[in-house]
């Protein structure tokens, strides 16, 4: 055989290699708006272009061309990373010992290149004919779930979840920083709805049971809903932009922006510590235009969670929203806030914490839920948190939802109050009815008890008075409204150089 009969040879294995499985599963994709995992890909890099491993997987099988999954390294916007992606034309994107052998390397390879990962997930999980080899030794599946536990807050990792991710396969989205899910066709869980029905007689739809929607908005396991692939893709490539490319580097800048015009702050935020305002119209007028990426938007709304750009530097802010459930905290929120906190300290993104808190929710239902524990992961979370953190009371900050929105005691490097703000155990008529209900119900005079109660609120307001707490060094800074963002800026670029070392010791015993 000559040279050119060899090549030509190659070239036809590469060629059905790239095509994937049988032309009725692509059928399939275009009739389900799925995209074929090579097309995923050519959006995902620049220019579509990327470099395989492992590309002749299996390839002597004849019906598993890659073993069911491309394992690539490309670049996107400029930046080195690699990626793992099941072909689901391929025994539904199930794993064999080669898949995993193949996504192990691609992890090694990410580690060793310190570079992000992504993991583009479309599989039915693994196949029972190939479980002695790929399931229980030391590198098998269990080895994928170690090296993404191994590389958290190491490198960045991306989940995009176009398809199924069941039973085990469920826990790479649940190990990776974010999870994108596409609705409609994504879905995550431990058992199917024909499982659970055999196993412990429950009937479930599979939306019902683990769909995209369901865990944006419910189990919070998924942290942004994407309205098709395209979308999906899109995302992904922008949340990396926030990023470097590992822990010790530092996020990329931009071009400065000047915020979205509108109305200003004073003309946002009420004078009524009570009324409902959009939390969102605040960032909006703090950060770069069109700078805003929200994380778990649809999941524990009373609080905002999202990355952003101040003067061209990214931020990771957490703000309460008052027009959810009047911003209080709940067990979802507590959890979002701890992940997201995390998120940010690993990768040396200053925090920016936006307080309009009334505290955390009380009632049985919440302490059977863990209130006390979940609250204590959250604090915990911001507590050791050792990037800039920078605490803005914006209307009120109450009882131990001023501790964990980064209140003086927690070392903010910065706490910023706006004129109008408060700050107590609790708010004013809360506090005057405590103190005060059996004198209240004792007094029969309509008007002197109406009377007696302003007359309270008003002395219970003139001790928390805001230049109090000001004199007291409770606070470091009263600022207008108009001023903040300027302030913000000028306080990064100080606190850029911030550097703390932790005590000695293994690791903190947190709550879970």
């Amino acid at each position: 055989m000559t040279q050119t009969t060899f090549t030509e040879q190659l070239q036809q294995k590469i060629e059905a290699i790239n095509a994937g499985g049988h032309s009725k599963y692509h059928d399939k994709l275009k009739e389900t708006n799925k995209l074929f995992v090579r097309d995923r890909l050519k959006l995902l890099f620049d220019n579509g272009h990327y470099e395989e491993d492992g590309r002749f997987a299996n390839c002597e099988a004849g019906d598993l061309p890659a073993d069911g999954v491309v394992t690539a390294i490309g670049n996107i916007d400029g930046q080195t990373v690699c990626v793992m992606a099941n072909d689901s034309t391929i025994k539904a994107g199930s794993w064999g010992s080669r898949t995993v052998e193949k996504i192990i390397r691609i992890q090694e390879t990410a580690e060793k290149l310190q570079v992000p990962i992504l993991y583009l997930v479309d599989s039915a999980g693994a196949r029972i004919t190939d479980q002695l080899e790929m399931f229980p030794g030391r590198r098998g599946a269990g080895r994928i779930f170690h090296n993404q536990v191994r590389m958290s807050g190491m490198v960045p990792q991306i989940c995009i979840l176009f398809g199924p991710s069941a039973a085990g396969g469920a826990y790479i989205p649940a190990f990776c920083d974010i999870v994108i899910m596409v609705d409609g066709n994504a879905s995550m869980y431990l058992g199917s709805p024909r499982m659970a029905e055999k196993v412990i007689g429950e009937k479930v739809t599979l939306e019902e049971m683990g769909g995209a929607r369901m865990h944006c908005e419910v189990s919070g396991c998924g942290d942004v809903l994407a309205e098709n692939e395209e979308k999906a893709i899109y995302y992904a490539r922008q949340y990396l932009s926030y990023f470097p490319a590992n822990y010790a580097e530092f996020p990329p800048l931009e071009d400065v922006k000047a915020p979205i015009a509108g109305k200003s702050l004073e003309e946002i935020i009420p004078e009524n510590q009570n009324s409902p305002f959009d939390m969102c119209d605040c960032i909006e007028r703090l950060i770069d235009a069109d700078s805003f990426f929200e994380i778990k938007k649809l999941f524990a709304s009373e609080l905002i969670t999202g990355l952003a750009r101040i003067d061209g530097q990214v931020v990771g802010i957490i703000a309460n929203q008052p027009k959810v459930k009047g911003g209080v905290l709940f067990v979802d929120s507590a959890d979002k806030a701890a992940k997201f906190i995390t998120l940010c300290d690993a990768f040396s993104i200053p925090l920016l914490f936006l307080a309009d808190v009334p505290g955390f929710m009380i009632g049985t239902k919440v302490e059977r839920s863990g209130i006390i524990r979940h609250g204590a992961k959250f604090i915990s979370a911001m507590s050791s948190a050792t990037v800039p953190k920078l605490s803005v009371i914006v209307r009120k900050a109450y009882g131990a939802g001023l501790y964990a929105m980064c209140g003086p005691a927690f070392e903010p490097d910065v706490v910023i109050a706006l004129p109008t703000a408060q700050i107590a155990v609790m708010g004013p008529e809360a506090a005057v009815n405590a103190v005060y209900s059996n004198k209240i119900e004792a007094i029969e005079d309509p008007k002197e008890r109406i009377q007696f109660v302003k007359q309270k609120i008003e002395e219970y307001k003139e001790e928390i008075n805001l230049y109090k707490l000001a004199s007291e060094m409770v606070i470091d800074d009263i600022v207008p409204a108009n001023q903040l963002r300027e302030t913000l800026i000028q306080r990064l670029n100080y606190y850029n150089s911030k550097q703390i070392v932790l005590p000695y010791r293994k690791h903190p015993v947190y709550p879970v």
